[in-house]
This record gives structure tokens, C-alpha cells and sequence, in this order.
């Protein structure tokens, strides 16, 4: 599973077994082969790893944006493990450790990736990317220098969240969130709001958040957020739901961020930002969008994308480690690895109505 999760060989021992995404809807834990260790790679056996948008995304319809699965592949890509073997060359890492991995493997020779941005490679291997596969087995094999040591405060079910958190950290870092910058939160799911916390650590004084869930709304209510404005799914509503949301805010939308990426929340993320301020556009809902380009234009606002993340491991377990973020409430549901247990918690997170965070403890 190393170098990108491609099963290319085997190992001694036990039969490493993964859930394996075979067909729409369709899940089956099989043996999943692990290469060989190289000498800057580590063995890692999964403790916990949580179920992320995407891969129900691409159990309901084996693609998201222009990631399309054309063979099985094993899902996951939120992980942390403890570590079981190191290879000649690890020297910052020893068996026993307990690590959290972050998934995507660049190329380091591009000009992306040379000059920082390494996310956008265009080589990433990225965990449960197709072709690659992902990381819901009983152990997988990852570079040394993606897996980052615990604090000793922090669990392994938070060192798999330090994925989903990464977003949300990349995302502060591009919209520029300080305490100077009120932010608006497209979305109460797992990203909306863990995007919300790192808003708050990051420093914003004032936060609402806005969803068509009234549970996850109250959710967000009690971890943070300073008002939340529900909302409906149809376009016609969009100019009196900008008046709550403002009203809300009590002061000009300087930053809204929105982590659906449907054409309801972007054209309502561009309405309510003030002018001179700025959308950054985290979720992939929609493929293509029709939005109101054109006003927001008049009035400056600008657009970011924020993909993936890059750097953000140290600080999200700095956050974790600290106390400025507390993710253990948003982990609702938690599951075994049993075929049975594989099936129902997918389900219970495409269900989405009272679950955030679903989490396999292997």
C-alpha cells in the first residue's frame, strides 16, 4: 500500500484484510496485499479511520469532480495508527509509535511542488484517489516523513480528524482568517465545521454558520459558533436568507467559506460577503456552477480555492494538543471492521441526519 497505496506485492504474515469499494453502493472486506518496506517507509497498523464525504461520494457514484474509479479500489483516506515496523533509514520514528498519516504522496519535482505548493501536484498519490488505494485496512504501508508522532494528550481518534482539520486549516490560511476578519460557514457537515473551529483559532471574533440541518446547526451552536441561520435548499430563497445571515453577523461578511460547493451556497456565499472581501471555496458539491459572477465582480469580492491542504499536520496537533480545538464531539458514531459494520456505518453517514463524524476503531 506504500508509495501511494498500489498493492504491488506481498508480506509475511497475517492477512492484511481492507474494505474494498467494488461497485456502486457495494463494499467488501477482502485481502488487500502489502508491498515491500522500503527503507524511508513504515508499517503501520490502523487504530482509527474516519469516513469523509468523498468516500461515500464515491461509493454512491464512484467518481467526485474528475476523479473517476474505474477498477476496485480500498476507501479511506482519515487515518492514524500505531506503528508495528521502520524502515533501515527511519530514524525519527520507532515501533510503538502512535502516528497520524497524512495521505497524499507528491512527486517533489515539479515547480508546484518546489515551490511549496505541493498539494496541486499533479503526480499526488493521494489515499482512496483513484488509482490509489486507500487506508480502512488492518495495516498499510507510508513514508516515514507523512507520519507525524502524537502528543501524548492526544488520541488516535484526533490523529485520524487531523485530516478533515487540515482542510480547514488550509482553508484559514488562504482566506488570511485573523482576529480582524469575521467569517461565514457554508455548511454544518464534518468540513463546515471543523472549518469553523479553525476559524476560531486562527483568531476570528465572530463566526455564524448556516446549514438546512436544525440538529447540526445546534450542534454548531454549542461548539462555537457565535449564530446560526437555517436555511432551505431553494435558490428562490437566496436574497431574504443574505438578510438573516447579515443580520446575523451584526457587522460586513469579511470572509465566507463554503464547504458544500453547490450552487445555492456559492451564490449565497457571494451575496452575503461584503465588498472588498473574499469567498474561498472549499467544497465540491457541484461540478459546475452557475453563480452570480458578475455583481460580485462590481463589488471585489474575491474568489480562492483551497484543495487539499499542505504543512498542516504540526499545527492542527498543536491545535489538538493545546485545547484551542476540540474535536472529540464532532465523532458521533463509531463502528468495528466487520462487514457488517463496514456496510452500516457508510450508511449511517450518507444518512447524515443526526451523524457527523463516523469512525472505524480497528
Amino acid at each position: 500500500m506504500g508509495k501511494g497505496g498500489k498493492s504491488e506485492g506481498g508480506s509475511e504474515g497475517e492477512q492484511n484484510m481492507a474494505a474494498w469499494l467494488v461497485g456502486i453502493n457495494t463494499l467488501k472486506i477482502q485481502p488487500f496485499p502489502l508491498p515491500p518496506l522500503g527503507p524511508h517507509d513504515v508499517r503501520v497498523r490502523m487504530k482509527a479511520v474516519g469516513i469523509c464525504g468523498s468516500d461515500v461520494h464515491f461509493l454512491k457514484t464512484l467518481r467526485l469532480a474528475d476523479f473517476v474509479m474505474k477498477e476496485p479500489m480500498v476507501i479511506g483516506h482519515e487515518c492514524a495508527g500505531v506503528i508495528e515496523e521502520v524502515g533501515s533509514e527511519v530514524k525519527s520514528l520507532v515501533p510503538g509509535d502512535r502516528v497520524a498519516l497524512e495521505p497524499g504522496i507528491s512527486c517533489w519535482r515539479c515547480d508546484l511542488c518546489k515551490n511549496g505548493r505541493y498539494n496541486l501536484c499533479p503526480e499526488m498519490k493521494l489515499f482512496a484517489t483513484p488509482p490509489i488505494h486507500g487506508s480502512l485496512a488492518n495495516q498499510v504501508v507510508h513514508p516515514a516523513d507523512l507520519c507525524f508522532k502524537l502528543p501524548d494528550n492526544v488520541s488516535l481518534e484526533e490523529g485520524a480528524m487531523c485530516e478533515p482539520l487540515s482542510v480547514a486549516v488550509h482553508a484559514c490560511r488562504r482566506a488570511n482568517i485573523s482576529p480582524e476578519t469575521t467569517a461565514l460557514v457554508m455548511g454544518a457537515g464534518p468540513i463546515g465545521m471543523v472549518t469553523m473551529m479553525a476559524a476560531r483559532a486562527f483568531g476570528a471574533p465572530r463566526i455564524v454558520i448556516v446549514d438546512v440541518n436544525e440538529y447540526r446547526l445546534s450542534v454548531a451552536k454549542k461548539l462555537g459558533a457565535d449564530e446560526t441561520v437555517k436555511v432551505s435548499a431553494n435558490m428562490q430563497d437566496i436574497p431574504e436568507e443574505v438578510g438573516q445571515i447579515q443580520k446575523a453577523m451584526d457587522r460586513g461578511v469579511d470572509v465566507t467559506f463554503d464547504c458544500a460547493g453547490l450552487n445555492k451556497t456559492m451564490s449565497t456565499a457571494l451575496c452575503a460577503t461584503r465588498s472588498g472581501g473574499k469567498v474561498c471555496l472549499i467544497g465540491l458539491g457541484h461540478h459546475e456552477m452557475t453563480v452570480p459572477l458578475t455583481s460580485a465582480a462590481t463589488r471585489e469580492v474575491d474568489i480562492v480555492g483551497a484543495f487539499r491542504y499542505k504543512n498542516t499536520w504540526p499545527l492542527c496537533l498543536e491545535f489538538l494538543s493545546s485545547g484551542r480545538i476540540d474535536v472529540k464531539p464532532l465523532i458521533t458514531h463509531r463502528f468495528g471492521f466487520s462487514q457488517k459494520e463496514v456496510e452500516e456505518a457508510f450508511e449511517t453517514s450518507a444518512q447524515g441526519s443526526t451523524s457527523i463524524k463516523v469512525m472505524f476503531n480497528l
